[in-house]
């Protein structure tokens, strides 16, 4: 009852504050939202004059909140979720009620203007972020495919701004060590170049009782270089190299019959990953011309004990080599006497992957999976396997392209501003795959007490096959804005179609694999292959209105929205019913989302400010039948239904020219509730963890004591189930540390 006590008043006490973001007067001791240059190819206007949901964190925010990677940027943007379970490669982001698990993200990431097409390379860290902007809802018509949700910008510290050394270490509880340094140099007026490099390690912090090892260990190293180079007053080139490389353990989920983590195979997630990003832009009188070139390539081994049990049931070994190219052309038109702007873009990608997925049949398993459900078939002949382990390989190739072309032109009348966009999408996505296991089995005749051998069974599968999809569309977008007098803000409408491509369920060929040996035992279902591993592209329709308001005299910035969305065919991560070893995308017939975000900002005194933000979404089914169960009316599984943070700060100057002071924060982040499955049977309620910090901040350097989820609060992140079995994950409790950060 203290620990919610405690939050209630601070709820109520950053509540009477206000109300999360965008203005703070020019003297403020606080660098926020409004004092930002945000410099974005695709943006015309400043972020605060445009039609958008939007969210934008500058680097001393980014710096006094911890966040080093989008996880940490949960709950602080209103209704983006992005839980930490699993491991890194497991990076689901929800907004507005749209996400996904696994394949095709529903959020965009660009780094520097380079554009992430993996979700399973976006939980990296990142030390020199200037600036992040968080665009919620559709985005499609400028960003295009699987922006669904919104679009993440993230810009890195330009040496062309700092010179000098940056460094940062830091200790925590769980084993937690991290270090970075950094060197910024300006060789010239024309040439700048910084060089960068990261280490981080975590001990853990939940255990396997099978074993007595830490599950979520994890060593983390990159290395960033950043070359900027200004050949002519209108002519600049930055090309952006980065390299990740990632051991981590991972899975740490509990048993529910139980409570226990305990399990007796091998689990760990490996990841290198390799970032090329060159952007070239001219200026021109007319117009801006900027070329954004980038290559990616992602090589990772996520290994687990699929069945999270100590028995041996099976283990599954996922290794993907993918190597992506882009290319994007962005032609920006200056504003024509005040009234009219415009953007006209191309851009194209490949992508190739090579996937290795076997799943690993062991003694449990054989026997409980395989033998005895044969066996209660055919009491009369019993069978036997030949050995106490075996193998359903699967390889896969996938390459896939696309190209695109989009325009959007602005108009200004007065106090008025017209918006539109069109985007022609297309996609092609090929498949070749090859499914083979070898083994067998003895079938025993059973005479009285006694087996008599009667046949043995020899299993040589070997599938091989193609197939491939094609994605055409169109994503239109259209607003009108209205602006008040004086600068004080706008308030906006908008219509926008989002749109996340379609695919294959990689992971299902091993439930595909074993439907076909149970086949040939007289016993399972036969899947049709195109049936159960392709599928359909998620479309949606979003309706938002909006405004940005700011009050100056009082310190006062905000940002309100409400949203309705109408989705079709929702991509969503399902387990199929039985003893079936795989996961499966499929697509849902209906559902719908509405909700409202408020964010803003108060400045009490120069020394005091307060911030908060908060996010409601409602989400559910209105038609998805999945040939067994009628879902229709339920809230959709592992979509927050309410998102929040608030935060106070204060700083207390210990010098008059200002060198040296302390900074008091104190923050809540609250989510939830959460249901775990379309039947809605079980769910996470509503949580919220109590942050603080104390920073001594001097001229060139800083020292922090900071805490997170200093209530200790119990929850769960997530929830799964695995041959009827349920599971779920704690989330981390009270996590403490201390960092150093200093500047030369």
């Amino acid at each position: 009852m203290k620990r919610l006590f405690l939050i209630y008043i601070i709820f109520i006490l950053t509540s009477l504050g206000a109300l999360a973001a965008e203005f703070i007067p020019e003297d403020s001791l606080f660098v926020t939202l409004k004092e930002i240059n945000i410099t974005a190819v695709k943006q015309t206007l400043e972020m605060s004059e445009e039609p958008e949901a939007s969210t934008v964190l500058s680097g001393p925010e980014i710096q006094q909140l911890g966040i080093v990677s989008m996880r940490g940027v949960s709950d602080v943007v209103p209704n983006f979720y992005m839980p930490d379970y699993g491991s890194r490669i497991t990076s689901t982001i929800y907004v507005r009620g749209l996400g996904a698990r696994m394949d095709q993200p529903s959020v965009g990431l660009n780094v520097d203007n380079v554009p992430y097409l993996n979700k399973d390379a976006y939980d990296f860290d990142i030390s020199d972020i200037s600036s992040v902007v968080m665009l919620r809802g559709p985005q499609s018509t400028l960003y295009g495919r699987n922006t669904m949700g919104g679009v993440i910008n993230i810009t890195t510290l330009s040496p062309m701004v700092f010179q000098g050394w940056k460094a940062f270490l830091e200790a925590g509880n769980g084993g937690r060590v991290r270090a970075n340094v950094g060197w910024y140099h300006k060789f010239s007026e024309k040439t700048a170049l910084s060089i960068s490099g990261d280490y981080g390690h975590l001990e853990g912090f939940f255990r396997n009782e099978y074993n007595n090892a830490k599950t979520d260990k994890e060593n983390n190293f990159s290395l960033r270089s950043k070359f900027q180079y200004n050949p002519l007053s209108n002519l600049k080139i930055q090309n952006i190299i980065g390299a990740n490389l990632l051991r981590q353990g991972g899975y740490p989920y509990e048993y529910v019959g139980t409570g226990k983590i305990e399990y007796n195979d091998t689990c760990f997630y490996r990841r290198f990953t390799f970032t090329d990003g060159l952007t070239i832009g001219y200026n021109h009188e007319k117009f801006n011309l900027t070329s954004i070139t980038s290559v990616q390539h992602i090589n990772d081994n996520m290994t687990l004990d699929q069945d999270f049990l100590p028995e041996s049931y099976f283990t599954l070994t996922q290794k993907k080599k993918e190597t992506s190219f882009t290319e994007e052309v962005v032609f920006k038109g200056k504003v024509l006497q005040d009234r009219y702007s415009w953007i006209s873009g191309a851009m194209g990608f490949y992508k190739h992957l090579d996937m290795d997925a076997p799943v690993t049949f062991k003694d449990v398993g054989i026997k409980t999976l395989i033998e005895d459900h044969r066996n209660a078939a055919n009491q009369s002949y019993p069978i036997e396997w030949d050995t106490r382990m075996f193998v359903l390989n699967s390889w896969f190739t996938i390459p896939t392209f696309g190209f695109a072309v989009y325009h959007e032109s602005e108009y200004t009348l007065g106090n008025w501003n017209f918006s539109a966009g069109l985007r022609l999408d297309y996609e092609r996505s090929d498949l070749k795959f090859r499914s083979f296991c070898n083994t067998g089995y003895e079938i025993f005749h059973k005479v009285g007490d006694m087996l008599e051998p009667y046949r043995h069974v020899d299993i040589d599968i070997d599938d091989t096959g193609k197939l491939k999809k094609d994605f055409l569309t169109l994503l239109p977008k259209v607003a009108v804005m209205y602006n008040f007098e004086n600068g004080r803000g706008n308030i906006y409408a908008k219509f926008s179609k989002g749109y996340k491509a379609g695919g294959f369920n990689t992971q299902m060929f091993s439930d595909v694999l074993q439907q076909r040996l149970m086949g040939i035992m007289g016993i399972g279902a036969k899947y049709d292959i195109e049936d159960v591993v392709a599928y359909k592209p998620e479309k949606s329709w979003n309706y938002e209105l909006g405004s940005h308001l700011y009050f100056p005299e009082i310190g006062l910035g905000m940002e309100a929205t409400v949203f309705y969305i109408d989705c079709r065919d929702q991509q969503l991560t399902m387990f199929p019913d039985g003893t079936t070893t795989g996961r499966i995308m499929t697509n849902a017939g209906k559902t719908r989302s509405y909700g409202a975000e408020f964010s803003g900002s108060l400045e009490i005194t120069k020394n005091l400010q307060f911030n908060l933000s908060y996010g409601y979404t409602h989400a559910k089914f209105t038609k998805f039948f999945n040939g067994i169960n009628d879902f229709s009316g339920k809230w959709l599984p592992y979509v927050p239904s309410n998102t929040f943070f608030a935060q106070g700060l204060y700083n207390l100057n210990l010098s008059k020219k200002k060198f040296s002071k302390l900074i008091f924060d104190l923050n809540v982040r609250g989510t939830g509730p959460i249901f775990w499955n379309e039947e809605n049977t079980i769910k996470q309620n509503f949580y919220a963890q109590l942050g603080a910090s104390i920073t001594w901040q001097l001229k060139n350097w800083e020292l922090k004591a900071w805490g997170k989820n200093l209530t200790d609060t119990f929850y769960h992140t997530f929830y799964f189930k695995s041959m009827g079995n349920e599971f779920l994950q704690r989330g981390r409790g009270i996590e403490v540390g201390l960092s150093v950060r200093f500047s030369l």
